[in-house]
């Protein structure tokens, strides 16, 4: 190693060093364009037919596509399955199908009678070849045939094709030796930590990529843009404190680790909707812990220390927050478990407050009217915006309070719109934070060379100011790409959350993503004064093991979300159509 950086010094010592410094800024956000770009081609670019599970068969001898594996049928335009007859009601009855490939019924109180095969039911499954009535209306639940399932396997967007996974890994990889490079370059001392840990970071993305592959998974975007956000904040690691790379790495690995099982958790739904119990006990549990021995950081009691370790309970419960949500309201038409689900959201606001934790509030508010917008009918729908008008009405008072009684948030909300009055208190950490967005130009300072650490404090540099310790070393190119990453993940939630085959996939997934974008937007928006600073991080980017585990999490239901074929290992491969997940 020492032979090579007297080789960069040159004669002079400085020339070749200076010229390949130049290099590698310009370098890094091309490369981080191509790898963004060519994600994005691969997620956006499938094909949103909705898939035909069943049909439906009226005695005219129309047939009615099924389409998704929860279906609403109604007479109502926003129903799944429209049916437009006057003895039916708006909100009928709710078809759902089985992991076993069977279906059941449920009448969710409409006016009209349910039938199955001339008997009235409540809740019953339904077979192939049996008859329904809806109101008197008769029709036939009749399967696909084998040619037909075969042609819609061979018109769906193959994972990867025309955007091999496999190339997009590897530009990442190139783009994480040049991080290294340039690491070892500006912290000579700490050499073998940046080795080691990026060493990890290259063994772990290409394991669970031949690991998919194994699985005939062909799909990996998803999670090369979560490598491709961590490379970041492991450079911003080594730069700030590479003491804490190790601790990043070993939350990663833990992250992985809840992705996987919850992936293969989601592959069967029936088990997944039979643990959002464990999953609403588990959150309780952790935030009553969090009450009871939380300390108090910067203000907000959100953290448990155990021996050496920290963690943010609050980071956790997302997950949990998700898992019982989606899968209750995925039959909220039903207006089953509403009530359940609105108690428990509110006492988790509830202990936010307690906490002092306003920016998690925020988020989990936002995750709340997500999961309890989609899919629900005008009753249940009606209920649970009063009900999140009253929660924010809640907050609002709770934040007037806090402000009022605690000096550090009142600090905040004074500050915000008015930094540059008061640039040496209030206003400190962003006009410190701005000066170095300024100071880092499009292609920044380069890795290790920036002062942010310095001027807005160790403590928060790295973690809620993070936008800008990236824009001053980094560039403002390569903070503006980690935005779009993420932006473009949301952007895929969109355009497959319209064809997703349960809504339980549209509504985790939709929710998670509310929660990830909400939070980038948080910790952008906070840095440069256009909301006031809330103290959250940003997905995968900020130093926290805590956020990098829940952020892991979150991404299990956006790649269970994945329709293409033989995408993600979060759905189970069948045997029509030679293997389609």
């Amino acid at each position: 190693m020492e032979l090579l950086l007297d080789f960069f010094r040159g004669p002079d010592g400085i020339t070749l060093l200076s010229v390949y410094h130049a290099v590698l800024r310009l370098s890094l956000p091309i490369l981080a364009l191509f790898i963004v770009i060519r994600s994005a081609r691969s997620l956006l670019g499938f094909r949103r037919e909705p898939e035909v599970w069943a049909w439906l068969r009226l005695a005219t001898g129309e047939l009615l596509p099924v389409t998704h594996w929860e279906n609403l049928l109604g007479r109502k335009k926003n129903a799944d399955i429209v049916l437009d007859f006057a003895t039916v009601s708006k909100n009928h009855a709710v078809l759902t199908r089985l992991d076993d490939g069977g279906w059941t019924v449920t009448d969710i109180g409409a006016k009209g009678r349910l039938e199955v095969n001339g008997n009235r039911v409540l809740s019953g499954r339904v077979d192939y070849g049996d008859k329904i009535s809806l109101g008197g209306l008769e029709m036939v639940l009749e399967p696909v045939s084998r040619q037909e399932a075969r042609l819609q396997a061979n018109s769906r967007t193959k994972a990867g094709k025309g955007n091999s996974p496999g190339l997009t890994l590897l530009l990442l990889t190139v783009f994480q030796l040049l991080v290294v490079l340039e690491l070892v370059f500006n912290r000579t001392e700490d050499r073998m930590t940046i080795l080691t840990a990026y060493g990890i970071l290259l063994g772990t993305q290409w394991a669970m990529f031949i690991g998919q592959k194994l699985l005939k998974r062909s799909g990996f975007e998803v999670e090369t843009v979560a490598f491709f956000l961590m490379s970041i904040g492991l450079g911003i690691c080594a730069s700030a404190n590479p003491g804490e790379m190790y601790k990043q790495l070993i939350a990663m690995g833990v992250g992985i680790l809840i992705f996987l099982v919850l992936g293969f958790c989601l592959r069967d739904l029936e088990t997944a909707k039979r643990v959002r119990f464990l999953a609403a006990i588990a959150g309780v549990l952790l935030f009553l812990a969090n009450i009871v021995f939380g300390r108090s950081v910067y203000g907000s009691r959100n953290w448990i220390y155990l021996g050496g370790f920290s963690f943010q309970p609050s980071e956790f419960v997302k997950i949990c927050f998700i898992l019982a949500g989606a899968s209750t309201m995925e039959r909220i038409v039903t207006r089953r478990n509403l009530w359940s689900f609105v108690i428990y959201t509110a006492f988790i606001g509830g202990c936010l407050v307690i906490i002092n934790d306003f920016g998690s509030a925020a988020i989990f508010f936002v995750g709340f009217f997500a999961i309890a917008l989609l899919r629900s009918s005008s009753y249940p729908n009606a209920i649970l915006i009063v009900v999140g008008v009253g929660m924010l009405a809640v907050l609002v008072t709770a934040a007037a309070l806090a402000i009022r009684h605690f000096p550090h948030v009142a600090n905040r909300f004074a500050g915000y719109g008015h930094i540059w009055e008061d640039s040496f208190n209030k206003g400190y950490q962003q006009t410190r934070s701005l000066m170095c967005i300024a100071a880092g130009g499009l292609f920044g300072l380069g890795l290790g060379n920036g002062w942010m650490q310095y001027m807005a404090g160790a403590g928060a540099s790295d973690t809620d100011l993070v936008f800008a310790y990236v824009s001053e070393e980094w560039g403002l190119l390569m903070a503006v790409m980690m935005i779009f990453a993420l932006a473009m993940l949301g952007l895929f939630v969109v355009r497959s959350a319209k064809v997703a085959r349960s809504s339980f996939y549209t509504i985790g997934a939709s929710a998670a993503m509310s929660i990830l974008l909400v939070q980038s937007v948080l910790n952008v928006f906070g840095t440069v004064d256009f909301l006031p600073l809330t103290g959250v991080t940003f997905p995968f980017v900020s130093n926290g093991g805590s956020s990098l585990m829940s952020c892991w999490g979150l991404l299990a239901f956006i790649k269970a979300c994945d329709t293409r074929q033989n995408a993600s290992f979060a759905v189970k491969l069948s045997d029509e159509g030679g293997g389609k997940s």
